[in-house]
């Protein structure tokens, strides 16, 4: 009765109807099929459609549809009618504005616009046919708005594995959903259930202005050492038309803080085995968190080693660094680690003999090269940068004067290339004279006037005395134009010039003997030639004067034919001129050539006697001494 006192029907004729339809009500309910859904979902903000579908057993004369919705406080209120001669909207109602209707063979199709969460109520559909029946359905509207994604944070300072009961160690939270949303805790994507003593779980639930909701959970949780590598999150559930959707948050690490159970300590720099003079890095690290302070100190000592931030750095050790290093946390005295450390060397190389032995001709001797040394060593002998021996021990075997000179030994460590030493010992061969060519006599056959180099090279140990006894020549004719020495050897040279059948004697002498080498120098006239030769002879004298002489015949000629053509005396003709020309000409290229075959022929073996033993030529005076002669 309540429905048809909302009714507003303008004419006499429509309350009569009303009347008939309240007589005939007890068979018009059950002659209309009238179906709708018990429930429709909808998200927010969109379309709803509410269908109301219905069916007479007896053709109607007029059909009449008002469609209601249940008001918050329990009575309902008519928001559309329609019947055979008119569909309207009632007005002055919250709907006014956003329904509309649409007719159809099967029934009527309500449709609400932008959808409201205050639009989640019970929707009516009310039929009557009058004598062909009537029949009421309901829908309950149901609106759906998913929330944000979840957003979890964790607790920033950390949590400590002593507590003896849950700690608040995350929060996650979820904002305006409809209808409430719920939130599950993980741990390793496995579920959190809250249990006595290990895990609770605080849930606030917020119901915003706008209807939708916003909840909070607060993960209290009993933290262990092994929670420090344990991804945590949370998951949103929430309805949707039609299904249970939900969102997971990213996974957060907690920060745990938890005593130190051991301590590990190991050997940074140098790669390898440590040398004298090397910088040591030596860390250690413990596994509480926060870290506590590392300390070092040497095994059985007390003395604490100065470090910074669980780093000991030991600059250039020696071997007495060598032994076992701990460190342990300062939170845990008894948690220790060690490490064994161990300094290589090597000590300066000994060689015995030392610095400088003097030994006969003829002996053998036994060096020895030795070097303290942590490692295995090697070692290695040197001549001049040439390698003559490995091993500590070197044996000199019949020594020669080839065989003195400086010995230097190296020893290195082959495990450790960075470790090496080395040493030395000087070696002197004691002996007589030794003449470094095989032959003590030579003869030669020079020319009278030539100039001789005389060589006179000899080893020894004292250095030799090197003397000259010459006979047969003026003591003037002859000098000395170099020498060299050196610590058992002496090189003299002279230059003598030959004027009668020389001999010349060189005595090379020390503490130990004698030894000389003889030059016999057969002198043959300016016009021969020698016959024998063994050493340079210097004609660079007789060369000079026969180019001087040639070129002075030259000159003459010239000058006798030019007088004798001035005078008449030759033949005027072209023909007369050329044959002198001719003449002068084939004479001219004689003589040169003659000259040039000389030279030729004199330039290998007697050139040198124009030079002193370093290439420089003689003096003016003495080769002006040679073209006088």
């Amino acid at each position: 009765m309540d429905n048809f006192r909302s009714m507003a029907l303008p004419t006499t004729s429509l309350l009569l109807v009303v009347l008939q339809m309240c007589a005939l009500a007890w068979q018009a309910w059950a002659l209309v099929d009238l179906r709708m859904e018990d429930t429709i979902d909808v998200y927010m903000d969109e379309s709803a459609e509410i269908p109301c579908l219905y069916t007479f057993t007896e053709k109607p004369t007029m059909v009449m549809v008002q469609w209601f919705v249940r008001e918050r406080e329990g009575h309902r209120v008519r928001i559309s009618y329609s019947d055979l001669t008119m569909q309207k909207v009632d007005e002055n109602t919250s709907y006014s504005n956003r329904i509309s209707v649409l007719s159809n063979s099967d029934g009527e199709t309500l449709t609400i616009q932008d959808v409201k969460l205050s639009d989640e109520r019970e929707f009516f559909c009310q039929v009557s046919g009058l004598a062909a029946g009537n029949g009421e359905g309901r829908t309950l509207l149901k609106v759906f708005d998913p929330p944000e994604a979840p957003v979890i944070e964790g607790v920033l300072s950390g949590v400590s594995v002593s507590g003896d009961s849950p700690l608040k160690i995350a929060s996650c939270e979820t904002r305006e959903g409809f209808p409430k949303p719920n939130i599950t805790w993980y741990r390793d994507h496995i579920p959190i259930h809250p249990t006595s003593g290990l895990a609770n779980v605080v849930t606030l639930v917020t119901k915003e202005s706008s209807g939708l909701y916003t909840v909070q959970s607060e993960l209290h949780y009993k933290v262990t050492k092994e929670d420090k590598d344990a991804h945590f999150s949370c998951e949103v559930s929430y309805f949707v038309p039609g299904a249970v959707r939900t969102s997971e948050s990213k996974g957060i690490n907690i920060t745990v803080h938890y005593p130190t159970t051991s301590v590990k300590i190991w050997k940074d720099w140098p790669e390898g085995l440590v040398k004298e003079k090397d910088k040591v890095k030596i860390h250690c690290q413990g596994d509480g968190n926060p870290p506590a302070p590392i300390i070092f100190n040497r095994e059985q000592s007390d003395v604490e080693l100065d470090s910074s931030q669980g780093l000991l750095v030991l600059k250039e050790v020696s071997r007495a660094d060598s032994g076992v290093y701990e460190c342990h946390s300062l939170d845990r005295d008894e948690v220790v680690d060690t490490l064994q450390l161990t300094v290589h060397y090597l000590d300066p190389a000994v060689v015995v003999p030392k610095d400088s032995e003097v030994m006969l001709k003829g002996e053998s001797l036994t060096a020895t090269c030795n070097a303290l040394s942590s490692l295995e060593t090697s070692t290695i002998w040197f001549k001049d940068g040439i390698e003559v021996g490995r091993g500590h021990i070197m044996q000199l075997q019949d020594a020669t004067f080839d065989s003195a000179g400086q010995y230097d030994c190296e020893v290195t460590v082959p495990s450790l290339p960075g470790l090496l030493t080395s040493g030395s010992v000087h070696i002197i061969v004691q002996g007589a004279p030794q003449i470094k060519d095989a032959e003590r006599e030579i003869e030669l056959t020079e020319k009278v006037g030539a100039w001789v180099n005389l060589s006179c090279e000899v080893r020894g140990y004292p250095r030799p005395a090197i003397t000259w006894s010459i006979t047969g020549s003026q003591s003037q004719s002859w000098r000395e134009v170099f020498k060299k020495e050196t610590e058992d050897q002496v090189h003299s040279v002279v230059i003598l010039k030959v004027s009668t059948h020389t001999i010349a004697v060189c005595n090379s002498t020390n503490d130990f003997g004698i030894e000389t080498k003889t030059y016999s120098i057969k002198s043959i006239p300016f016009s021969q030639t020698p016959t024998a030769r063994k050493t340079s002879a210097d004609n660079s004298g007789v060369i000079i004067v026969v180019i001087i002489v040639s070129i002075l015949l030259v000159a003459i000629l010239g000058s006798v034919f030019y007088f004798l053509y001035k005078k008449g005396k030759l033949p005027c003709g072209r023909s007369g001129k050329q044959e002198i020309i001719n003449a002068y000409s084939t004479k001219e290229k004689t003589n040169k050539d003659d000259i040039v075959v000389e030279m030729k022929a004199k330039k290998t073996e007697e050139s040198v006697l124009l030079k002193g033993v370093n290439g420089e030529k003689k003096p003016p005076n003495d080769q002006n001494s040679t073209l006088s002669k």
